[in-house]
């Protein structure tokens, strides 16, 4: 006789307060739909940074999470306000830090951060996209000012420092669409080789003088510059290559004092972006879910490819923490994403 599935009931990945077993597979209550969000039955997680980041915090508190951003599935159930989306459609978002993360079954959704996935690329290819996309697109449209249209910023120059990584594959590939030139740094021959294959214009290498190399090939003054690595180390090249008026934007917090005292006589301007300030803090939240519409129109018409590299397998605490420990070693290509049955 076959027992009936317990539909309030899930499994998740859930942080502990044990830092040598720092995740445990748990059955916990399947999260309920608010009147704005969207119930998703997960398939896909994308793994970032942020996870191990926030997997090691939660570890040290003893408090006890469901961690994952990027995220793919199909919509279950609606609130009450959902008019967007209809029960079957596969979407896919960037989630929430202080919700239920996608490292479940089941995941709730606030409907206004999610779109309809790309419909000609596999689960694990759309789960790769939303947290850098987003990540990206809000550095070049929210700080840098440029319209999202193509060939919108053509003629403008663009610096990435670290292009290699998963938000870097990213900007330069909507860069590109944008018309810019697109200047990108890496430092190993199978992450050059990677920036080339997503159409960066010039490569350099980051552990060089990369000033002098960069004046040497005529390309400065640079419009944007995008840090996509530690700001300290690369503050005062940008503040030499940057242009008058120019924006510099940066992702990730310093470890050290900024020198940014050389920024004052070009009137240029230091951009921070953090892609979970919109969701914190209920500002312009919408924005998210229209970028991803935008990006799957874009995945849908080969305009921007996944940076999907590698893919795993199993709502499992061996699978998610090996890929986790992965992709925070920070050595490895494009995105991890581990995929549910």
């Amino acid at each position: 006789m076959m027992m009936e599935q317990n539909t309030s009931r899930m499994q998740a990945l859930v942080t502990t307060d044990n830092q040598a077993k720092p995740l445990a597979l748990m059955d916990i209550p399947r999260p309920v739909p608010n009147a704005e969000d969207i119930l998703v039955r997960v398939f896909a997680s994308g793994i970032n940074p942020v996870d191990a980041k926030q997997r090691e915090q939660a570890n040290k508190l003893g408090a006890s999470r469901v961690l994952g951003f990027d995220g793919f599935g199909e919509v279950v159930a609606l609130g009450e306000r959902v008019a967007n989306f209809k029960v079957g459609d596969q979407v896919f978002y960037a989630g929430q830090l202080n919700r239920t993360g996608s490292n479940a079954e089941y995941e709730v959704v606030d409907a206004r951060i999610a779109a309809l996935a790309p419909k000609n690329v596999s689960p694990a290819a759309a789960a790769a996209m939303p947290l850098t996309f987003l990540t990206a697109y809000e550095l070049l449209h929210d700080h840098f000012k440029l319209e999202m249209q193509m060939q919108a910023a053509k003629g403008k120059r663009l610096l990435i420092i670290n292009g290699a990584g998963g938000v870097g594959l990213v900007m330069i590939q909507l860069a590109k669409w944008l018309g810019m030139e697109v200047i990108a740094s890496a430092s190993r021959p199978e992450t050059v080789q990677l920036v080339n294959d997503f159409g960066a214009d010039q490569v350099i290498n980051h552990r060089d003088d990369y000033v002098a190399v960069v004046k040497s090939l005529n390309l400065a003054p640079v419009d944007y510059i995008a840090i996509l690595h530690q700001p300290e180390q690369h503050i005062e090249a940008a503040a030499e290559l940057i242009a008058p008026f120019g924006h510099i934007g940066a992702i990730v917090e310093p470890k050290a004092p900024l020198e940014v005292r050389k920024l004052k006589n070009k009137s240029a301007s230091l951009d921070w972006e953090f892609m979970f300030t919109k969701t914190n803090t209920g500002y312009a939240v919408a924005s998210q879910g229209q970028a991803l519409a935008l990006l799957s129109e874009l995945m849908e018409n080969g305009q921007i490819l996944s940076t999907l590299t590698e893919t795993m397998s199993g709502l499992s605490v061996e699978v998610v923490e090996k890929a986790q420990n992965q992709v925070a070693a920070g050595t490895g290509l494009g995105k991890v994403v581990v995929t549910f049955d």
